[in-house]
């Protein structure tokens, strides 16, 4: 019997966490623990959060880390399987973890390392996000190793921790997750397991309700911050394409509007995509800017103190 455990890093919860929680009491697949590595707000007056099968672990504000924190949570884990998900985003339905765990053994041939989820957007999720989730996130699962490089670029190492799935013997072996990073730590660790030889599963039958309705200036702070971590990985992503994809996103999104008569949303999503670019095109040089610029550029701020 595999045995799973959850594991979610958490700063400043809002309602989705206890709906995630909630949720994952119904799974068909019961989590042995659940593990909270937190700043301290999870713990103000919710009841909710005293189920026996939780452990906690407190870390000061300036100590939370995308990588590090992450691997806190993994080092009170002994599962085989261990889910990492991130406070808003809620299971759609109660076979979540049965299907990452499925996903993961049915692959076991190919060498998997890990599983991500299909993110469903919110009710409230605007046109044009839902338009990219769809793109990023299509109903048709994949495998991907090492030879999709050529052809799939940067898309091969994609590995999103919203909610993801890894075995803890190959998370072991691979060092876990790279620590004091500002983004990307489970793309990195994607990219770490496809160039060892090992394989991503995305799968599409496991599902997760999470979305943001960002605003310009928010895709901005993102995409800057995600060039940052690229520009400080360049063996992992010197030699893959980004723009390739982003082009695909683009003509993806706007065939879409097409299909639903809603192209009058064209002038506000390519906006959109000015607003992502130059945050990314900044960010990929951002050793060139004065440290005023850079930290007003970016979405994680506590990252440059």
């Amino acid at each position: 019997m595999v045995s799973v455990d959850v594991i979610i890093p958490v700063y400043k919860p809002d309602e989705k966490l206890n709906k995630l929680l909630t949720a994952l009491e119904t799974q068909t697949v019961k989590p042995e623990r659940i593990i909270i590595v937190h700043t301290g707000e999870v713990l103000s007056g919710e009841p909710d959060y005293l189920a026996k099968n939780i452990c906690f672990r407190k870390i000061e504000k300036g100590h939370f880390d995308h990588g590090g924190s992450r691997n806190l949570g993994a080092s009170l884990s002994t599962a085989d399987v261990m889910v990492f998900m991130t406070q808003d985003a809620v299971p759609a339905n109660e076979y979540l973890l049965e299907k990452l765990v499925a996903a993961l053994g049915m692959s076991e041939c190919f060498g998997m390392a890990a599983v991500y989820a299909r993110q469903l957007p919110y009710e409230d999720c605007r046109a044009v996000e839902r338009y990219i989730r769809e793109f990023n996130y299509p109903a048709k699962s994949e495998i991907r190793t090492k030879a999709d490089i050529p052809a799939r670029g940067i898309k091969t190492f994609c590995l999103s921790n919203v909610c993801a799935a890894y075995r803890r013997e190959v998370f072991d072996q691979l060092g876990g997750f790279v620590e004091q990073t500002i983004f990307n730590e489970d793309m990195l660790f994607g990219a770490k397991a496809i160039n060892a030889g090992y394989g991503v599963v995305y799968a599409a039958e496991a599902t997760v309700y999470h979305s943001h309705n960002l605003g310009l200036c928010d895709q901005f702070h993102r995409n800057f911050d995600n060039a940052v971590s690229q520009a400080d990985h360049p063996k992992v992503f010197a030699e893959v394409s980004s723009e390739k994809e982003g082009m695909k996103l683009v003509r993806y999104c706007i065939s879409r509007m097409k299909a639903d008569g809603k192209l009058y949303l064209v002038p506000y999503f390519v906006l959109n995509c000015a607003c992502r670019y130059a945050g990314f095109f900044l960010g990929k040089r951002y050793r060139k800017l004065p440290m005023w610029l850079v930290r007003a550029c970016s979405l994680n701020k506590r990252y440059w103190d």
